[in-house]
């Protein structure tokens, strides 16, 4: 799969969200937000410190980000471990489980690792901001758990 870049069509998706409105789980695809900015942000893992940090960020700004998108994260995660995330740490958005890796293969976020010197394939840590027309407005890679929520902001309040 090619690199995505802004301004393409971003690839379509279908999962179960879990939390938020959503509550113990509901099929949701990209199309049924149609002219709603969709924010898709790509995790490890469910409940550990890189990612914790990230979930809570966008969960202490979310009175303001959630007027301006539709936030779902996304870990390879199953629904399970995501209401006990969602509980633990009272995250006001739903989480999507990507456990066939379908949505980590399109976005082209399943790449390779390495950690303590052994490889192994896993989700990179990447955000995806959709506009109402279904098209990439920003890609964030690599993104430093920390400063996660305001470059969100940032990206969606850039015209």
């Amino acid at each position: 799969m090619s690199e995505l870049h802004i301004g393409e069509t971003a690839p379509a998706f279908h999962a179960v969200a879990v939390g938020g409105a959503y509550g113990d789980g509901t099929a949701v695809s990209l199309a049924d937000f149609a002219g709603q900015n969709v924010v898709l942000y790509f995790y490890p893992k469910d409940d550990t410190p890189g990612c914790t940090t990230q979930a809570c960020g966008l969960r202490d700004v979310w009175g303001e980000l959630g007027k301006e998108a539709v936030v779902f994260g996304v870990s390879i995660d199953p629904e399970k471990s995501h209401r006990k995330f969602i509980n633990k740490f009272e995250l006001p958005f739903p989480l999507l489980s990507d456990t066939k890796q379908e949505m980590v293969q399109a976005y082209g976020v399943w790449v390779e690792k390495s950690m303590y010197g052994k490889t192994y394939m896993g989700a990179e840590r990447s955000t995806f901001i959709i506009d109402g027309k279904g098209k990439l407005k920003a890609i964030l890679r690599k993104v430093k758990p920390a400063e996660h929520a305001q470059q969100v902001l940032d990206a969606l309040r850039q015209p």
